[in-house]
């Protein structure tokens, strides 16, 4: 995606295309992949970047914000970007830290509880945790 693209990508989603916002974007919009705030900045680092740790995070949630990436907390102290932003799923291999996708429509879900008045279901997603056999 050339960078003309990815700023009008960024215009259509509501966020400003700053040159700092454009670097995160580049990197990360590249290719569908998971990265946490740390890989990412590493990536950016090693492409002679100066963008500050703050403005990668700060652009991360920006970009969750308005649908430019889907937030994964896998726990609390871990968190990825997803730059694949449709319906799926995930595996996180536990020993190694890699998430990858698992197509939406390959996990069926059934049996749902109620939900609460006043509430919509917004979605439902699935991390397996897998480990190598031993």
């Amino acid at each position: 995606m050339s960078r003309s693209e990815i700023a009008a990508k960024l215009r259509e989603h509501g966020v400003l295309p700053t040159p700092q916002r454009l670097e995160v974007a580049e990197v990360l919009l590249d290719r569908p992949q998971h990265l946490s705030a740390e890989q990412l900045l590493e990536k950016l680092r090693a492409n002679g970047s100066r963008v500050s740790k703050a403005t990668v995070y700060n652009t991360l949630n920006l970009f969750g914000e308005r649908g430019l990436v889907r937030e994964l907390t896998i726990d609390p102290s871990r968190k990825f970007y997803d730059s694949t932003t449709h319906a799926h799923h995930h595996f996180f291999h536990v020993e190694t830290g890699r998430l990858s996708d698992i197509p939406h429509e390959q996990i069926e879900i059934m049996g749902l509880p109620e939900l609460p008045a006043g509430t919509e279901q917004e979605s439902v997603e699935v991390l397996i945790r897998i480990r190598d056999k031993q």
